[in-house]
């Protein structure tokens, strides 16, 4: 009888035999679908019985490090289930877990997995407000933050255990460290259901309140052999991404994706963003893969890139579409290309650029292994359409899909309606089966009835060197309804004023068809989640309040 641990080998093993042949990988790959799967126990403390190479490598910007092996991860996160189990922590108890780039992170997960417990990711970032909603609809049980956060927690009403890592205890709070006198070896209490749940993230909340998506023990460690796909990630790398604790990128690609590939994890922690300590770290570390956010990218060219003496052999972004511009820069001076790929909490990646493939500018590339993506009409609903809503068919569920949205029944139900789980962003597929990101489908707007994709209009001022970051919403206008306005952070050595609105202006009317171009602009700050993404509805509601201090493209003939 096939084991759970072979059926994820093999399936993984298959991404790996065909990592530049997308063809045979997208029409062989079959998703492993275990009745039972625990994927610490069955997958982890597999590959690292007896296993001394290192699985975590975190550095510090005072230059402290911690390595661990992938044996010693399997032992502490042992003593860590033994210690929690001995404190209640039971199958199914929801535990918050707000804790840092630290080393107890990753004990942490595994541990929670071990015990079948349902662990909410939180970032520290979060306030007491943020706090107090995660534990009552999270139905909170248990605790792990770090100590220098507990504070926070005096404002969020429960019964729930608390556990402080590191720093002073505050009173009812009780010593992580505790953990590591516990007995190493850990005996399940019993098996784990495939479908159990595993993990619940609050979404990010970019224009209402925030969701509570369900993931199972296998929609993200299994789901997320095509994310390990599309990073292009080999046994043996050194891998690196730029994400914060508590989002499910962080997830994606600083615990499965990696682990599945047994590669290294690699992290550097800083206060404040340098990329030239962040590109002299890379090259000691020997990183070989790498993915960072667009934020990230856009800072990285601003600097010199050639700092960095040997570049990673695969760079990818997500997060958000990431600007040709930016593409090119990295490619002329790295020789590498930035490869994007497009995902969501909900799920894990669905397109992506894989590795190999021919690019095409402005693409996210081709559905991933184990997806089956289509484009429904956003009038009738159907597939097929060459412009419509990302959806993902159900006929041939995938794994790297969530359960649904937790205790929402008509919002699951709305986002599962007619056989489809639907995205809510709107692409447009090419001849070659390439997809092409347009927008939120809230954020697409009509201007004297043509459509606007705001992502276009940013990625072209975002060609100009002034520009550092731009979000495009739509203004209201007497004659054409909606008009496209630009709130644009400004690159450094450019000032705010109507000589750089006038540039701006100018570069719009050169590089933009005259329906698309800029008519309005504001220079400033851009409001964002907690997570980095634009909060796009707050400009939205700003600019129909009006105000602010706005250029207007008539002003400049």
């Amino acid at each position: 009888m096939t084991t759970p641990t072979e059926l994820f080998r093999s399936a993984r093993d298959f991404l790996l035999e065909h990592r530049e042949d997308y063809a045979a990988a997208y029409d062989g790959f079959r998703w492993p679908r275990p009745g039972h799967f625990n994927w610490a126990l069955d997958w982890f403390d597999v590959i690292a019985a007896g296993n001394d190479r290192t699985a975590l490598h975190i550095v510090e910007e005072d230059g402290g490090e911690t390595r661990l092996s992938f044996a010693e991860l399997s032992e502490r996160s042992d003593r860590v289930a033994n210690h929690l189990r001995a404190r209640g922590v039971a199958a199914g108890d929801r535990i918050l877990v707000m804790l840092g780039n630290q080393a107890e992170l990753w004990e942490t997960a595994l541990a929670a997995m071990k015990l079948r417990a349902v662990v909410i990711p939180a970032t520290p970032l979060l306030g007491p407000a943020d706090l107090r909603d995660r534990v009552e609809r999270g139905e909170v049980k248990h605790v792990i933050a770090r100590a220098a956060d507990a504070a926070k927690f005096a404002e969020v009403p429960g019964t729930y255990t608390r556990v402080a890592v590191g720093g002073t205890l505050q009173e009812g709070w009780e010593p992580y460290e505790d953990a590591y006198a516990a007995p190493a070896a850990f005996v399940p209490d019993g098996p784990t259901l495939a479908d159990d749940p595993l993990m619940l993230y609050f979404t990010s909340g970019t224009t209402a309140r925030p969701k509570l998506v369900e993931h199972t023990h296998t929609s993200y460690p299994v789901g997320h052999l095509s994310t390990m796909y599309w990073v292009g990630l080999r046994p043996g790398d050194v891998h690196l991404n730029i994400s914060s604790p508590g989002w499910a990128k962080h997830a994606w690609s600083n615990l499965f994706a990696p682990w599945n590939a047994e590669a290294t994890v690699f992290l550097f922690n800083y206060t404040r963003f340098d990329a030239g300590r962040l590109m002299a770290e890379m090259d000691r570390a020997g990183v070989t893969t790498f993915c960072a956010p667009p934020t990230v990218w856009r800072m990285l060219i601003q600097s010199d890139l050639g700092r960095l003496a040997t570049p990673p052999r695969e760079a990818v972004a997500a997060g958000e579409p990431l600007n040709p511009e930016v593409i090119e820069q990295v490619r002329r001076v790295w020789g590498v290309t930035i490869r994007d790929g497009f995902g969501q909490t909900e799920t894990a990646v669905q397109v992506s650029n894989s590795p190999g493939q021919l690019l095409k500018t402005g693409s996210m590339g081709r559905p991933s292994p184990g997806f089956r993506v289509e484009l429904l009409d956003p009038v009738t609903g159907e597939p097929g359409a060459e412009e419509g809503e990302i959806a993902l068919d159900l006929a041939d569920r995938p794994v790297g899909l969530m359960t649904g949205y937790h205790g929402d029944e008509e919002r699951t139900a709305e986002a599962m309606a007619g056989g489809y789980y639907r995205t809510g962003d709107i692409g447009r597929r090419d001849e070659d089966g390439y997809v092409f990101y347009v927008g939120r489908a809230d954020d697409v707007f009509k201007a004297s009835d043509y459509k606007i994709s705001p992502f276009e209009l940013e990625s072209a001022l975002l060609e100009h060197e002034a520009v550092a970051e731009a979000a495009v919403v739509p203004a209201p206008d007497e004659l054409r309804l909606a008009v496209p306005k630009a709130y644009v952070v400004l690159a450094e050595g450019w000032e705010p004023g109507p000589g750089t609105a006038k540039v701006l202006f100018e570069h719009s009317r050169e590089v933009l068809a005259p329906y698309k171009r800029l008519r309005r602009l504001e220079f400033g700050p851009l409001p964002k989640t907690v997570s980095g993404k634009i909060r796009r509805i707050e400009l939205r509601e700003a600019t129909a309040a009006g105000g602010g201090d706005e250029y207007r493209e008539e002003d400049f003939r």
